[in-house]
């Protein structure tokens, strides 16, 4: 049942949306959550919920399902075919969660959801925002087949393509890559390189292989033009030439594939009066590093305890202070993510240069303690402790 007024008005109810929900209801306050979706994907592309991530969720009573059901992955290295380059380690990371953890987003999703359902909230779906109309006191949201709601504040957490976004003004400068990529969750039988998460340089591309509950493995490529459902010839030809040669990883199973194109936008503000932008509505960036989800929920939770504060009856200033923290965060993230897919396609030519700094760098135990900790998240200066 929708409402006619609400304190707070989510628009989308993928990971942000749900976790932004969560924190607002845990606090207490009346949240609405719509989504356009008559219901929510079984599939997803985000995988690995990073150390920080997890820090920032744990006072919200879904981290122990998540980590009870994810993969515990030690390390993340960069590789070239077998040769490891770099390795960062997490398990000497000052945090209660050593490790990435490779878990379905669609399972982050579900236990979000529960937990927003035990503290008494819900999606309404299918709901689509037309208009917002920002007034003194709240917004009027103008919904599909002429619906309306009014609420006091609107979160934009529908994606790249946000109405919530282009209907507050907020600008959303950047580039889109003519690169594609592949992505694929599959059962191997032989070939599997361990519980870590690798990034493997070649002359053919890169790709991303990590593992995933259940027995399956994540696989991520950058190719020239991916197909919209991998199969298991096109996964197994991306690994013959680009993962494991010594001990050569075999195809099963596609389980799931999907295609998605690179895109590096951020808004020039997360906040347009009433109206909030958190996760893909606001940054959009390379997959290097797998950054994107742990964004938006490190957005989530910060701007659902600003909210909280507000509706408490603090400052609205508090809603400023997100969006220029949070700003900074998502800057450092894309050039986290710029460096990493800058280095992965370094021509065929240099390759062997960069194979041999990378190697010498990657010695260096301080400097695999440095990219550990700011592919975790635990170099943000807010960090909890």
């Amino acid at each position: 049942m929708l409402p006619s007024t609400t304190r707070v008005l989510v628009v989308g109810a993928g990971p942000v949306g749900l976790a932004t929900a969560v924190v607002l209801r845990h606090h207490g306050h009346a949240v609405t959550v719509v989504d356009a979706q008559a219901e929510a994907a079984n599939t997803s592309r985000a995988a690995v919920v990073h150390p920080r991530t997890l820090e920032l969720l744990s006072p919200y009573g879904v981290v122990r399902q998540m980590v009870d059901r994810g993969v515990h992955t030690p390390r993340f290295t960069v590789r070239d075919r077998d040769a490891i380059l770099i390795p960062a380690p997490f398990t000497t990371l000052p945090t209660d969660y050593p490790y990435a953890l490779m878990l379905s987003q669609a399972d982050t999703e579900a236990y979000l959801l529960a937990r927003l359902r035990e503290l008494g909230g819900d999606v309404v779906r299918p709901v689509a925002v037309d208009r917002l109309d920002q007034e003194v006191d709240g917004v009027l949201a103008i919904l599909d087949g002429g619906r309306r709601i009014r609420a006091e504040y609107v979160v934009g957490a529908d994606g790249m393509h946000s109405t919530v976004r282009e209907q507050s003004g907020i600008s959303f400068s950047g580039d889109t890559a003519s690169q594609s990529f592949s992505l694929a969750d599959i059962r191997l039988s032989s070939g599997v390189p361990g519980r870590d998460v690798i990034l493997y340089f070649s002359p053919a591309g890169t790709l991303v292989l990590a593992p995933l509950p259940d027995g399956l493995h994540r696989v991520v490529a950058a190719v020239s033009e991916a197909p919209e459902h991998p199969d298991v010839p096109f996964v197994q030809r991306l690994l013959d030439v680009r993962g494991p040669k010594r001990w050569p990883a075999v195809v099963q199973e596609v389980v799931w594939g999907s295609r998605f194109r690179v895109h590096e936008r951020l808004a020039e503000s997360f906040r347009a009066g009433r109206i909030l932008l958190a996760g893909d509505a606001s940054h959009v960036h390379s997959p290097a590093g797998g950054q994107g989800m742990n964004l938006g929920l490190d957005d989530a939770v910060h701007l659902g305890e600003a909210l909280a504060r507000v509706l408490d009856g603090d400052s609205d200033a508090a809603l400023d202070t997100y969006s220029e923290v949070q700003l900074p965060k998502a800057r450092q993230v894309i050039r986290l993510a710029g460096r990493l897919t800058s280095l992965a396609t370094v021509p065929g030519a240099a390759r062997p240069v960069r194979n041999a700094a990378l190697s010498l760098v990657g010695r260096l135990p301080a400097f695999q303690r440095a990219l550990a900790r700011q592919l975790a998240g635990l170099d943000r200066s807010d960090r909890r402790v």
